[in-house]
């Protein structure tokens, strides 16, 4: 019999665990870079996704309570970045949409052909050539697009198919039950019946405390001028009284993910004792931000482009609800009140934002194209969108 081969040396204790020890390189500048791009794009792709939900009924809900888990996020742990949910997963699906209709324009040219020889002769060679030719143009778009989507639907995916790949992929078995797993991880992931429950349940509890004052201003539209006077102050009254505490009434029943939270008056008002100044800029950015969008009314935006609007009012509430989180993650950090002087600072510099916000929404009935139904459309506190426009 033949002898074994020697073993190798044995690798030297002090370099093993050297080995073993050294961390993984870390991520260079490129890398850095690029993860900051993609970022930024699916920062740009989340906010165009809720403006979409928001113009389609029942989805809307699903804007309004992202927004919503957004400031109870960012109320339980006090940080910005912490309100920015999903922006990855956002990114997936912009890629997927911008990668689909880049991958489409192929299509689009051969169909203007075929449509171009059918109106010059119907019926033709021609015409019958290409339109075979749309019909094979399409099924490989199609196929494009699918095999991009199960290689992770980056936009890199979409520019280069790596035939290759697919041919190997095609070969490897228990292909499509991996891939299922894949997508129903994703969908699982986005948590939607979560954002959905969440954002219903606040749009009812905004409109629980909305229902009274803005249903005093429409009657007060619709009355001699004498009644009316009267029915606008008071309804401008309450109206103010509910719009200086509401923003924090659903920050406070996202943080805890209680219905009963968003009638909790008087925690919402031993909080801003605790930080006055902060719930002062965050009301004051609110209802600033909802100022520019009730312009947006002024004329009927056509169905096609509702989207367009929303997409504004997605832009300018995002903030808000940043905003108003962070003003309640100061107060809940603290044990107690501030001193009397902020307090009172803050106190009489909320009277005069919360009057030219009451003095906006009455006259929005004479602006808005829609007109006294646009005391409806409370987006500050609602689903931000336009209703009516729906």
């Amino acid at each position: 019999m033949s002898e074994p081969p020697p073993l190798p040396p044995p690798i030297p204790a002090s370099i093993e665990t050297a080995l073993v020890a050294s961390p993984p390189p870390k991520p260079g500048w490129l890398q850095h870079c690029a993860s900051a791009l993609n970022w930024l794009f699916g920062l740009a792709a989340l906010i165009a996704l809720l403006a979409v939900c928001s113009v389609i009924p029942v989805l809307n809900f699903l804007s309004l309570g992202y927004l919503l888990h957004v400031s109870g996020t960012i109320a339980r742990t006090g940080r910005f970045r912490d309100g920015f949910i999903g922006v990855r997963k956002a990114a997936v699906l912009g890629s997927i949409a911008a990668g689909t209709w880049l991958v489409l324009w192929p299509a689009r040219l051969v169909s203007g052909f075929w449509k171009d020889a059918e109106i010059i002769a119907s019926g033709s060679v021609i015409s019958k050539v290409w339109y075979v030719g749309l019909i094979s143009v399409i099924a490989i778009t199609l196929a494009h697009i699918a095999w991009a989507c199960v290689r992770g639907g980056k936009l890199r995916h979409f520019l280069w198919p790596q035939p290759l790949r697919l041919l190997r992929w095609l070969k490897a078995p228990g292909k499509f039950t991996h891939s299922q797993i894949h997508v129903t991880d994703y969908i699982l992931s986005l948590r939607l019946p979560f954002y959905f429950w969440l954002g219903l349940r606040g749009f009812v509890g905004a409109l629980a405390w909305l229902i009274i004052p803005v249903g005093i201003l429409l009657v007060a539209t619709r009355v001699p001028l004498g009644g009316s006077i009267v029915l606008s102050l008071i309804g401008g009254i309450l109206l103010l009284l509910v719009a200086i505490h509401l923003p924090f009434l659903q920050a406070h029943f996202a943080q805890t993910d209680r219905f009963s939270a968003m009638f909790e008056l008087r925690e919402v008002r031993r909080l801003f004792l605790r930080a006055p100044l902060a719930f002062w800029f965050a009301l004051l950015i609110t209802l600033l931000f909802a100022v520019p969008l009730y312009l947006l009314k002024i004329e009927l935006t056509p169905r096609e482009l509702a989207w367009l609007p929303s997409l504004l009012f997605v832009i300018f509430i995002f903030p808000a609800r940043i905003l108003t989180g962070w003003a309640m993650s100061r107060a809940l950090r603290k044990e107690q009140p501030r001193h009397w002087f902020p307090r009172w600072l803050a106190r009489l510099g909320i009277v005069p934002i919360g009057l030219a916000y009451v003095l906006v929404v009455y006259l929005t009935p004479y602006l808005s194209w829609n007109g006294a139904l646009s005391l409806l459309e409370q987006h500050a506190f609602l689903v931000p969108a336009p209703l009516m426009a729906l």
